[in-house]
């Protein structure tokens, strides 16, 4: 019988950092531009969060019934481990879909943004296809890009302009920088599954640059948006106390410069994503300061 432990770990809640993050540093951008509003903020959150958990399902369902999952070094899948059937994985994934398109409509109506429609309508078809279709792009090394985009521009800066309807260098810089750490932390779960996806045709940026060119990619995701968060000082000084997060950088890296593999990695899935949200709180209050 399924339990609620295993639906828990079919949403993969070490990647749900990626959801809040770039909504806490946005909320921080429209108050230092006088405008923050804490309903709009938390339907900013819901949307993200409910994004975050279809796009893991829906993962979960794909590379299921692909059978991509059925050799795995990770936490078991919902589909591929036979724990759920995969049609309820699917029904599960567009639930969580349909819950996001709800709460963004609602922010879209209350904020006035109705180009954000569009937006969030071609985020839900990317959140499909990263592994579903016949010609799923997470297959062929773009899965990164696709992050960067939803998970870092579009969530951060439009979190801001829904409440402030203004953006300002250093927003774009942070969300950018929020953006390459959720990127960090698909190349790390990436970088785990290089020996079993190379061997099912998943083709991630992971696999295509090989093992020792993936780790150092991790490491430059990790630190590039330190630099950013310093740059974005030219519009908040206070921005530069993102230089604090330096010793918890050399941490989260260490483990993977040093070759660790397999479950191993786990952990820094996990710390990739509380090093995520203390950035953006970091930069955050750079922003209010």
């Amino acid at each position: 019988m399924t339990t609620m432990a295993d639906w828990l770990e079919g949403a993969r809640l070490r990647t749900l950092p990626a959801a809040v993050a770039p909504v806490l540093l946005g909320t921080a951008s429209a108050y230092s531009l006088g405008a923050a509003s804490i309903p709009r903020a938390l339907l900013a959150a819901g949307v993200a969060l409910a994004l975050q958990v279809g796009v893991n399902l829906a993962n979960d369902y794909s590379d299921g019934v692909r059978g991509t999952d059925a050799v795995r070094t990770g936490p078991p899948r919902l589909t591929g481990g036979g724990v759920v059937a995969p049609r309820t994985v699917k029904r599960a994934a567009f639930l969580s879909f349909g819950v996001a398109a709800v709460l963004g409509l609602a922010m879209v109506v209350i904020s006035g943004t109705w180009w954000l429609l569009a937006a969030g309508a071609l985020a839900v078809v990317a959140a499909w296809y990263y592994t579903g279709g016949s010609r799923p792009y997470g297959y062929m090394g773009l899965g990164e890009l696709f992050v960067f985009v939803f998970f870092g521009l579009m969530a951060t800066l439009g979190t801001a302009w829904t409440q402030a309807l203004a953006v300002d260098g250093a927003t774009w810089l942070g969300a950018a920088g929020v953006g390459l750490i959720a990127c960090a932390l698909l190349m790390v779960n990436n970088i785990r599954d290089i020996p079993t996806d190379s061997q099912v045709g998943k083709h991630t940026l992971a696999v295509r640059l090989g093992d020792r060119d993936a780790r150092r990619a991790f490491a430059a995701l990790v630190f590039v948006p330190l630099l950013l968060g310093v740059a974005a000082a030219a519009w908040h000084p206070w921005a530069a106390l993102v230089v604090l997060l330096v010793p918890a950088g050399l941490l989260l890296v260490r483990p993977v410069l040093r070759g660790r593999t397999g479950r191993e990695l786990i952990p820094v899935l996990r710390n990739t994503g509380f090093y995520e949200i203390a950035y953006a709180a970091v930069l955050g209050l750079g922003l209010v300061l």
